[in-house]
């Protein structure tokens, strides 16, 4: 294919270039077979190099293709041209994009956008979708003036749009970026959010919070300038503002919908004011504001200038039943120091020789964290996580390899400790952790051996402890719930027979006091699990305007939905893992409480009728299948089913 001819894809008919950059070319075609505008998303053949990252950036594409929101520009198809360049197509929208629009000081337009754009996030979001790029051209409108976010996960590109410079840096991305992104640190849902506070701000203001002359300087002033100050017909908009843009993840909103409960938290206390005002043409930053410290401008620099610098092709999963956090290089999780680095931007300003950057405070926070004993929580700060940042930095660092070596020994401590306590939750999850850490770190398995030999001595001092006063019920119900270590048969069959003759040799009880000596197994479960009835189910769809999925069709065709089937006492079936997923976020926000989905285990005493229950495990990277209690193959996860509900863990 020549520089100016358009490339050649069957069912399409191209007919001109409506938009360039620096990873790919977008054009307006005709789908033949549906006699249609569309535009197509052509990638360049030196963003895409290798087939192994052309064939990750399809099977991402197909991924955002089935997010299907009001608000989220979809993908039509995935393929490749003639020349074997892979493209997507998607709705040609001809009404332009938010950057173009004048909304300087009309409130009532503003929060409109702003809430549209935050129902779609939290769409993607419990379907393990982050944006990583909301900004003013990824926000287009469509006939009705609907506003659609586009461009969902592909890529960090350097794309086309008015705020380019000569360099060739899209200042537009930058202009939004959250200050973990420009670190180059792993980003999740509150990296979206951050883009909407600043977002928010420039189409109340007419302008961007920070103003440079070129990428990289834009970077810098979101890692290290305060939050500028909103003018006075605004300023209830402050608090909004503040948080969303917090310089920390942790201190923002946690989710698209507490930011939406936030909006309509800050329209009802404006009131009768909560309309279109003046602003004024120039917007000083309060003076007041406090001012940046010393920070050593090199090390930034160098930081973000690998960010700006490479594109990366991946979403990230929304795990919420695991703890899962990558924090910045160098960055103080849950408030500890972070060594040999600047006090402002948390980067590294020195290394000693040999190391990777960002290590020395990974280690650092590793070990502190050990010593604290927090190995698997509290998010964002834990040994684990923290470890595992240092192993994706340099996994034969000797250091790295002594801390591996102590959090193992941490961790099966901590496993024993918890069996001969009788929390046997606690217990399996340390050793399953430390049978992970063990095959990181290429163990052949001895220490496991050992492992599972020190547990097993464990698990013998509960079950004597329980046979002596006597409760053979709580003794059955531990080694039922002790598979996991994977004893011996003979050994399991000995332990077994010990509980079943002091079971037999128990004194005869009355059935009032047979309640009396049960009453104690009772937290020797796992956990309890609680089903979700239609009634409740409706409350939190009419709340949340949540549609209904495909659920198949009943009996002469009629099209089954969660409020057809079944009754409004019984479980609710027909919902998907979205909706169990956003309906556990939506209660716990209105209990004030932690909900999640139970794992496996979890379930496996629970009885699973009359319906079962969507489950944490997936059965593939983008959880499009997931497994369901009960079920002996995975099920889609975007549709619901006639025999499936929603259980819930209660997590405090």
């Amino acid at each position: 294919m020549s520089a100016n001819a358009h490339p050649e894809i069957d069912g399409y008919r191209i007919t001109r270039v409506i938009g360039q950059g620096g990873m790919s070319i977008v054009y307006l075609a005709e789908q033949v077979s549906l006699d249609r505008k569309v535009a197509l998303k052509v990638m360049l053949a030196e963003a895409l190099a290798d087939e192994v990252s052309r064939a990750r950036f399809e099977n991402e594409a197909r991924t955002i293709a089935r997010l299907q929101h009001p608000n989220i520009v979809g993908i039509h198809e995935v393929g490749r041209t003639a020349e074997g360049l892979p493209f997507y197509s998607m709705p040609h929208l001809p009404r332009g994009h938010l950057a173009q629009r004048k909304l300087q000081g009309d409130q009532p337009r503003v929060i409109a956008i702003v809430r549209a754009l935050l129902q779609a996030l939290d769409y993607s979001h419990v379907r393990g979708v982050v944006h990583r790029d909301v900004k003013a051209e990824n926000v287009l409108f469509d006939e009705v003036e609907r506003p659609m976010l586009a461009d969902f996960g592909i890529a960090l590109r350097r794309g086309s749009n008015p705020r380019l410079t000569n360099a060739g840096l899209a200042v537009g991305s930058t202009a939004y970026m959250p200050p973990e992104q420009a670190r180059g640190a792993e980003v999740d849902r509150r990296a979206d959010l951050y883009s909407i506070g600043v977002l928010t701000w420039e189409m109340l203001t007419g302008r961007l919070p920070y103003n440079a002359a070129d990428a990289l300087s834009m970077a810098l002033k979101h890692v290290q300038d305060p939050i500028p100050r909103l003018p006075a017909p605004l300023k209830h908009w402050q608090g909004f503002i503040d948080r969303t843009m917090a310089k920390r993840p942790e201190d923002r909103y946690a989710s698209a919908q507490d930011m939406l409960l936030a909006l309509d938290q800050l329209e009802a206390r404006a009131g009768k004011g909560f309309v279109a005002v003046e602003v004024p043409a120039s917007i000083e930053a309060d003076t007041a504001a406090k001012r940046p410290v010393n920070w050593k401008p090199w090390a930034l620099a160098a930081a973000v200038l690998a960010v700006l610098g490479i594109a990366t092709f991946r979403f990230f999963p929304v795990e919420d039943d695991v703890i899962r956090a990558q924090p910045a290089a160098g960055t103080a999780a849950g408030g500890l120091p972070s060594p040999e680095a600047d006090a402002r931007t948390g980067l590294m300003t020195g290394m000693s020789e040999g190391s990777t950057e960002g290590l020395a405070a990974y280690l650092a926070n590793a070990g502190q964290q050990m010593r604290d004993g927090h190995l698997l929580s509290p998010a964002n700060a834990n040994a684990w996580d923290s470890l595992d940042a240092a192993w994706r930095v340099n996994a034969t660092h000797p250091q790295t390899q002594q801390l591996t070596a102590q959090l193992f020994d941490a961790l099966a401590e901590a496993s024993d400790r918890a069996l001969r306590a009788g929390d046997v939750a606690v217990s399996r999850t340390a050793f399953e952790r430390a049978s992970q850490l063990d095959s990181r770190r290429g163990g052949e398995g001895s220490a496991i051996t050992l492992l599972r030999k020190r547990l097993d001595a464990a698990l013998d001092t509960r079950l004597q402890a329980l046979l002596a006063k006597p409760d053979a019920l709580a003794a059955r119900q531990l080694l039922a719930n002790t598979r996991w270590l994977g004893l011996d048969p003979l050994r399991n069959r000995a332990l077994q027979a010990r509980v079943d003759v002091a079971g037999k040799s128990a004194r005869p009880v009355s059935a009032a006091a047979a309640v009396t000596v049960a009453a104690p197994a009772a937290p020797a479960a796992p956990v309890v699990t609680i089903a979700v009835s239609r009634a409740d189910y409706a409350r939190f769809a009419t709340g949340t305007s949540r549609n209904a999925v495909d659920c198949g069709k009943g009996l002469f065709g009629r099209k089954r939905s969660w409020n057809n089937t079944g009754s409004d006492r019984r479980p609710v079936v027909c919902v998907s893992a979205a909706d169990a997923q956003a309906y556990a976020a939506w209660l716990g926000g209105q209990e004030q409480r932690r909900y999640r989905l139970p794992s496996a285990g979890e379930l496996r005493a629970q009885a699973t009728t009359p319906v079962s229950g969507w489950l944490t495990l997936c059965a593939d990277r983008t959880c499009s299948q997931r497994m369901a209690s009960g079920k002996l193959r995975a099920l889609d996860a975007d549709r619901g089913y006639e025999d499936v509900g929603i259980r819930l863990v209660r997590m405090d």
